[in-house]
């Protein structure tokens, strides 16, 4: 009998789960706009506004607060622009700071120029220098400039939880601007984005099992926020023109209240990538864990073989059956070396092994047993393949 697949890439994307699979067909036999006045328009409204109010609550926020948008990639393009207001008046930024190991979509912002862009580097643990950053920040301020910096809450391809909220205490003492992707960390970590007193917070649904192609920009009470980047219509309070998503936006809030409930479960999944990251290095004892010193995501492994090409591994992997990736999944489907590796200063040899295991909530014990029995069979063919 033919087993199963087993699905390791939860940080590219989670399966969908069954109670946003529900809340998204629920709503698609719905035939409202959210916008109109009827009663079918009101009904969908309230499936939005029911939505916004559990993914604020994820991340502690007012309702009010939650803008929805495509995804985080848009959430990101719409916070990283020179185009900010403060109390109605306008706040140009002029200087975007972004860390090294970033989203593309944020590494790549094209709403500031060339010159006007800086990067703040990271130890070989793949966390942000607070150093560096102070540094960069003063520089601009003391060039009279405003500095808008963007630090992820959680990597997506080590799992590295950054420091967010002494960097945007350093941000703020000097009258900058802080924007937050939080993608990754979102119901694997507990948020407040009081707590980590950022001014924009993105998230993504389909990390969290929701559907793909919607997301947020999370505003924080009472301070700075970017001006919209679609325009053209009143929705979402005038802050993202365009009709919303309903039955997406409905699954959205389902993932996001399962995912806030689940945050207790976070300990035993840590525990699985722990013994897996041990089984792992037990079985390839030239593997190297990248991050293994810093905190990291419960349900992140990262880690590379010497030698071992990280396209021909994942492709090896695929046919036995397992879906692992190398780095982001944002690439066009194309494996390259990563970016965040090479930010860390991984040798380049290393950095082209790197591999993602990102486990899920529904992952089981067995699945990762016989994981280990693959990891053996693949890893040693490939072993084999280069000694030859």
């Amino acid at each position: 009998m033919t087993q199963s697949r087993i699905y390791l890439d939860y940080n590219a994307t989670a399966p969908l789960i069954p109670e946003a699979q529900d809340a998204l067909l629920d709503a698609l036999s719905l035939p409202g706009n959210a916008s109109s006045v009827h009663s079918e328009g009101r009904a969908a409204r309230k499936l939005v506004e029911g939505a916004r109010a559990d993914v604020a609550a994820l991340v502690g926020a007012r309702a009010k607060s939650v803008v929805f948008t495509s995804g985080a990639t848009e959430a990101n393009a719409t916070a990283l622009t020179p185009n900010w207001f403060l109390n109605g008046k306008p706040l140009t930024p002029t200087h975007l700071i972004v860390s090294a190991v970033e989203h593309p979509s944020a590494l790549k912002s094209p709403r500031f120029a060339g010159e006007m862009t800086r990067q703040i580097p990271v130890d070989g643990q793949g966390v942000i220098d607070l150093a560096a950053l102070a540094q960069l920040v003063a520089e601009v301020g003391d060039a009279g400039g405003l500095p808008l910096v963007a630090v992820q809450l959680a990597n997506n391809e080590t799992g590295v939880i950054q420091p967010v909220v002494e960097a945007a205490d350093i941000v703020h003492a000097r009258g900058g601007l802080m924007h937050c992707d939080a993608v990754q960390a979102a119901g694997r970590i507990p948020i407040d984005i009081a707590a980590l007193q950022v001014d924009t917070l993105a998230l993504s649904a389909h990390k969290l099992g929701g559907a793909q192609g919607v997301g947020a920009l999370v505003l924080a009470e009472g301070r700075a926020h970017p001006a919209p980047l679609i325009t053209g219509g009143g929705q979402e309070g005038w802050r993202r023109a365009g009709t919303e998503p309903v039955a997406a936006i409905s699954a959205f809030g389902a993932a996001a209240r399962v995912a806030l409930a689940g945050l207790d479960r976070m300990p035993e999944i840590a525990t699985r990538r722990d013994r897996l990251q041990a089984e792992l290095t037990r079985l390839s004892n030239q593997a190297v864990v990248f991050s293994s010193e810093a905190r990291r995501l419960p349900n992140t492994l990262a880690l590379g073989l010497p030698g071992v090409s990280a396209e021909t591994a994942v492709i090896a992997f695929d046919l036995a059956g397992v879906a692992i990736s190398s780095g982001s999944a944002c690439s066009s489907g194309k494996v390259a070396a990563s970016h965040v590796l090479k930010a860390m200063g991984v040798a380049p040899d290393l950095a082209r092994s790197g591999l993602r295991i990102s486990l899920g909530a529904t992952t089981s014990d067995a699945e990762l047993e016989r994981f280990v029995e693959v990891w053996a069979k693949v890893m040693g063919k490939l072993a084999m393949t280069r000694a030859g």
